[in-house]
């Protein structure tokens, strides 16, 4: 049952049978299936042919209002309780299921289009693959962001395989691992085969989400499949997502109910006392049926008055919200200012359901690597032997990269002119890190990195002449200004987060003993021989300024070794490597030995490529006071260069470390400090713990959430938060798939929040507090009038019209305000980002704005049935012939009704279009129309009993003091609402108010002024440990270069084109309660 569910995307990573342990056999399928696990299959469709009708209507039966209704149909049908013809709630109730239905299995259809990224697979044992010694080359961006290459490594024993199909057909290995779980990082398992027993580890795993880079094929046998594999593990549980809108409106519904039931109480308990006294008086002409008492004729009226009521709930509330959703949601779709050109990727809506809260969002929670940045570097600026570079062309160079720019062409001078010091800078650049080279053919060279920051340091000692060329485990091949040479490769001392360095021993080809170190200037500078001193100033200077820019900085240093001195820390080397205890301390402490007394070459300066626009971005959603917070597996490092790049971190803020934050006893603590910071960054975060993050913040601060991401790691993150955006990015499209909203830049979110979304709240919160106006008025006309009518559950209007008021007269006009109206244009939307907070703090629509909006509406029913009623008692036509009648009342009481309401709605309109024209007079005119028409003498004749007011229109529009009345009642409706507006903008002007006043002045550009940074970033490398290890292993052999996809490149990106914008601050004064 739980993977049924977890197909069906109701549940991810739960089983009602908690599986201890799981065993498969391989090329044994009855003895697999004995054991019902999961299959590969993931269902993200709810409906099928057959189910679709049945479930629909049960899931929108399960919706309050819709259950109501049809128990009001089923009353309808008791002739001795209803007033009303049964059309009067079938024509609406029928039009609503009818949209509701259309538009689920519209979005059904949807989610079951199958998408098929380049890999689908299981998580998989590697069994063989056609890489030697058993490797495989994977790229996780699908699982943890990075799109660094990454290195597996099957048994010896399975490799005999190969890619024979009867061997593999003959393999009968049994596996006993791990059951299903989350952890992206360990596994833990055994392999029996022929008597043996293996040690399966997650260095021998493929899992479901990683894509295969520079290897022609690979076997594995399959451990868990579909649910049951770590990615979807990861997944986060998918949870139905309702805005706060929508939750309050459950609230008011229900509280409607009760005010419904109070009213129709009220006048049970006056048809009972009325009955009492009165009843005999009419017995002569109205007789009683048998055993009608007053009491029953009390229980009787009671529900009478629950049908002619039901309009203060509202049935199409709900199809109106939907439409409107709908056609915001096609806004986002159409908008050419959201559509990136380069990959021809639109912003695209792909829920309707949530448009109202992207004007709410108080918390965004952002992922980095592909979402703030391109994952993309640049080297920008060098420092050599104390004197600074910038960039040059490269034109010489004949195995240059034509996409790499510097600036300076004093250093290709210095370069060519043979100065020892930069060929030792480059040299270094050359031989000290871990990519891979891949030559396609002469001069084409493409360099597989472990991270981008390799690869741009690489790549610029390419240009300048020190192109790196081939690597096997004992050497590194370097064309040194056209001169081929072999350096032998003795040692690498690799990265990890406590070292923040690497360095590689080498042997040239004139026996000279040479290490070449780069890492963080502080480390680095900490080991340094003290002639370096005069270097090492002007160095520091160099890398402030750098650091000044958001430039990520590395320090680069050497020394000579002797060779007595290395043969015997080899040995000690060889020692600690091979021991099994303390291993990496040994192994720290002969690394700290052999780096010191090193000579410093100097520093470089790599630019991580923020995408377009990012710092204005944030800046401009801080200035709507929206949190961001930076949710990555990057390591601290990284994340804080990105924060000093988009500004999010400044010098003078105070750093604040948290370590194991997401325990359960320091969840608070996290959550307590983390909103008193202007910035948040956590770190080294699996797919899960962003989750967490997001669901702590949900669940103490009862604010609304926005995740945003573009990989597969970001999947639980998107899910969790109240709003999930995707960007169709570098890592796949798992992000969007499982995203409410999505496009292809991180600055398109500002026009989201700021623009789309603040209108969407706006206009939602309009839409409802007019429609709960114009039905609480409607409703409340037939409840005054229940006094004047013997509490005999008689209708004031013509059914009719009671018919056609929600679904034609007052529809067309409530949807032109709710899809067309804005308070500002975009452009004012991002000059004053202040004008977002109303919906953050739901000023617009509440419990408070909604009882002020039911009183407006008892106020307004007085006037429109008092006024008709006074100008009409004893009225005669002005000829002097007939004596105003029910019918003339209900009529003149119905006009007045709709003339008022459209008042209303005119009042509440801000922005004029020749839609929201037509819609309003339209309406009016189809009133009139339709009216004359109905009380016709024709319509009469051909049905006499379903058109019973004949000629009332007639003989009743054409008096004068009809439509005096008329005038009367619109302005008495319209006078309090004009005053308070009036004051309201005199005394307490709100943000609109303000803003609507001022004067809005051209927006300058403004420079963006130089961080003077006394920090400076750290070694940023996102490879993992333990790499260099791996290169130096042997494991590392190649065979004769083949044709592969590119796995590390440099594109230029285009200049940002958003402009910083000039805020005006504006104060806020004390502000009434929003009401219309």
């Amino acid at each position: 049952m739980g993977s049924l569910l977890s197909r069906l995307g109701l549940e991810c990573g739960a089983k009602e049978v908690k599986e201890e342990e799981r065993n498969i056999r391989a090329n044994d399928r009855e003895y697999n299936l004995s054991y019902k696990y999961a299959n590969n299959a993931i269902k993200t469709s709810k409906y099928n042919i057959f189910t679709f009708l049945p479930l629909n209507l049960f899931e929108q039966f399960q919706r309050l209002a819709n259950a109501y209704f049809l128990f009001l149909l089923c009353l309808q049908l008791i002739p001795d309780i209803s007033s009303l013809s049964w059309f009067t709630t079938v024509v609406p109730l029928v039009l609503v299921l009818a949209m509701t239905m259309a538009k689920d299995g519209s979005d059904d259809i949807v989610s079951a289009i199958p998408f098929n990224p380049s890999i689908r697979t299981a998580d998989l044992l590697l069994l063989s693959s056609s890489e030697p010694l058993n490797l495989v080359y994977i790229e996780t961006a699908e699982l943890d962001g990075e799109t660094n290459l990454k290195v597996k490594q099957g048994l010896t024993v399975t490799g005999e395989l190969e890619d024979s199909i009867e061997k593999l057909a003959s393999f009968d290995g049994q596996v006993r691992c791990e059951p299903p779980n989350n952890r992206l990082d360990k596994f833990t398992g055994c392999l029996s085969l022929d008597g043996a027993m293996y040690s399966l580890d997650n260095e021998k795993i493929l899992l479901r989400g990683c894509t295969l880079r520079n290897t022609q094929w690979c076997f594995g046998l399959v451990l868990f499949g579909g649910p049951d594999t770590k990615l979807m593990q990861n997944c986060g549980k998918t949870t139905f997502k309702r805005t706060s809108i929508d939750r309050l409106m459950n609230v008011l519904v229900l509280s409607i109910f009760g005010f419904l039931a109070i009213m129709c109480l009220i006048l049970a308990i006056g048809n009972g006392i009325w009955e009492y006294q009165e009843g005999a008086t009419f017995a002569a002409f109205l007789p009683k049926p048998e055993g009608v008492n007053p009491p029953f004729s009390a229980f009787l009226t009671f529900w009478s008055y629950v049908i002619i009521l039901n309009t203060v709930v509202p049935i199409s509330l709900y199809v109106s919200v939907e439409i409107i959703r709908l056609g915001n949601s096609f806004y986002i779709d159409w908008d050419r200012k959201m559509y990136y050109p380069k990959n021809d990727t639109p912003a695209q809506a792909r829920t309707t359901t949530l448009n109202e809260e992207l004007g709410q969002i108080k918390y965004i929670f952002s992922d980095k690597t592909g979402t703030l940045t391109q994952n993309i570097m640049t080297f920008n600026k060098c420092s050599i032997n104390g004197k600074s570079y910038e960039r040059v062309d490269f034109s010489w160079n004949k195995l240059a990269d034509p996409k790499f720019w510097f600036h300076d062409h004093s250093l290709v001078e210095v370069v060519r002119g043979g100065n020892p010091k930069a060929h030792d800078f480059f040299r270094l650049l050359a031989l000290c890190h871990t990519v891979m080279p891949e030559e396609k053919k002469e001069g084409e060279l493409y360099y597989q990195a472990q991270s981008p920051d390799e690869g741009a340091l690489v790549t610029a000692a390419r240009n300048f002449g020190f192109v790196f060329r081939s690597r096997t485990p004992e050497s590194i091949t370097v064309v040194e200004m056209g001169k081929l040479v072999t350096y032998e490769l003795l040692a690498v001392l690799d990265f990890n987060n406590v070292r923040k360095r690497m360095s590689v021993i080498v042997r040239s080809p004139d026996g000279r003993l040479t290490l070449y170190c780069k890492g963080a200037d502080t480390i680095i500078f900490e080991r340094l021989h003290p002639s370096s001193k005069n270097v090492m100033e002007a160095t520091t200077q160099h890398l402030n300024e750098y650091a000044g820019d958001g430039l990520r900085t590395l320090a680069l240093a050497y020394k000579d070794i002797d060779l007595n001195y290395m043969e015997d820390w080899k040995k000690r080397h060889h020692e600690a490597s091979t021991g099994m205890e303390q291993r990496e301390e040994k192994l720290d402490a002969l690394y700290e030995e052999i780096e010191k007394g090193l000579l410093l070459l100097g520093a470089t300066a790599v630019e991580d490529k923020l995408q377009d626009g990012v710092p204005q971005t944030i800046e401009q959603l801080a200035k709507a006071d929206i949190k961001i917070w930076v949710l990555t597996g990057d390591k601290q490092e990284t994340a804080e260069n990105i924060g000093y790049s988009c500004n999010m971190l400044r010098e003078e803020m105070t750093e604040v470390f948290i370590a194991y934050a997401l325990e359960k006893d320091m969840q608070k603590e996290l959550l307590r400090t983390a909103c008193m910071c202007q910035t948040v960054i956590c770190c080294r975060v699996t797919p899960l713990q962003k989750a967490q993050v997001v669901e702590l913040v949900k669940k103490y601060k009862q604010a609304i959430t926005l995740a945003i991401g573009d990989g597969a790691n970001d999947v639980s993150m998107i899910k969790a938060a109240h709003i999930g955006v995707g960007i169709s990015g570098q890592e796949g499209m798992q992000a969007v798939l499982s995203s409410d909203y999505s496009f292809a830049q991180f600055r398109y979110l500002q026009r989201l929040l700021l623009v789309h979304g603040r209108w969407s709240y706006l206009r939602m919160c309009k839409f409802l507090r007019y429609f709960f106006y114009k039905n609480f008025t409607f409703t409340l006309v037939h409840f005054w009038y229940g006094f004047f009518c013997g509490f005999s559950a008689q209708t004031v209007y013509d059914e009719w019209f009671i018919t056609l008021y929600n679904l034609v007269y007052t529809a067309l006009p409530v949807l032109g305000l709710s899809l067309f109206d804005q308070d500002v244009n975009d452009r004012w939307s991002f000059q004053y980002p202040q004008l977002y907070a109303p919906g953050q703090l739901n000023q617009y629509f509440s419990k408070k704005a909604f009882i002020y909006t039911v009183l407006h509406s008892g106020y307004s029913s007085l006037v429109l049935f008092f006024i008709p009623w006074a100008a009409m008692y004893d009225t005669v036509r002005d000829d002097g012939k007939d004596i105003v009648d029910y019918q003339s009342f209900a009529l003149l009481a119905q006009t007045c009704l709709l003339i008022a309401v459209n008042i209303q709605l005119g009042l509440d309109t801000y922005y004029w279009t020749a839609v929201n024209q037509f819609f309003l007079w339209g309406s009016l005119s189809v009133y009139f129309a339709v009216t004359f028409t109905m009380y016709s003498n024709g319509m009469f004749l051909i049905f006499t009993s379903s058109f019973p007011f004949i000629g009332a229109a007639r003989n009743s529009l054409n008096q004068p003091n009809m439509w005096l009345t008329i005038l009367i009642t619109s302005i008495l409706c319209v006078v309090p609402v004009v005053a308070y507006r009036f004051l309201r903008i005199l005394l307490w002007p709100t943000i609109n108010d303000k803003v609507s006043k001022a004067v809005l002045p051209a927006a300058p550009r403004r420079i963006q002024p130089r961080r003077i940074s006394t920090r400076r970033s750290g070694y940023a490398f996102s490879h993992a440990q333990g790499y260099g290890d791996l290169v130096t292993s042997g494991r590392f052999l190649r065979r004769t270069p083949r044709s592969r996809g590119i796995v590390f490149s440099h594109t230029d990106s285009p200049l940002a084109q958003a402009k910083p914008q000039l805020y005006r601050t504006i104060v806020e004064g004390e502000e009434p309660p929003q009401i219309p």
